[in-house]
């Protein structure tokens, strides 16, 4: 999975690896720790197995609220 990208990518290759979001949006996803990453002076990096990892957690199924009863 995403061979052709390196091991540690720039905002940039992380808003192409999420399906062309927003530069905007990478950041907001990076300023609430949704996906990990390390700067380098001003720089962010992200590890592209961190990368992997986020997209996983969004394939977990969603608990259901315990709350709301299903009918048929």
């Amino acid at each position: 999975m995403f061979e052709q990208y390196p091991d540690v990518v720039n905002v940039p290759q992380l808003c192409e690896m999420l399906g062309g979001i927003s530069c905007k949006s990478a950041y907001k996803l990076l300023q609430a720790n949704r996906i990990q990453y390390f700067k380098i002076g001003r720089v962010y990096k992200v590890p592209k197995i961190q990368v992997i990892v986020y997209l996983q957690s969004l394939m977990q199924p969603q608990k259901l609220n315990p709350k709301i009863t299903l009918t048929h």
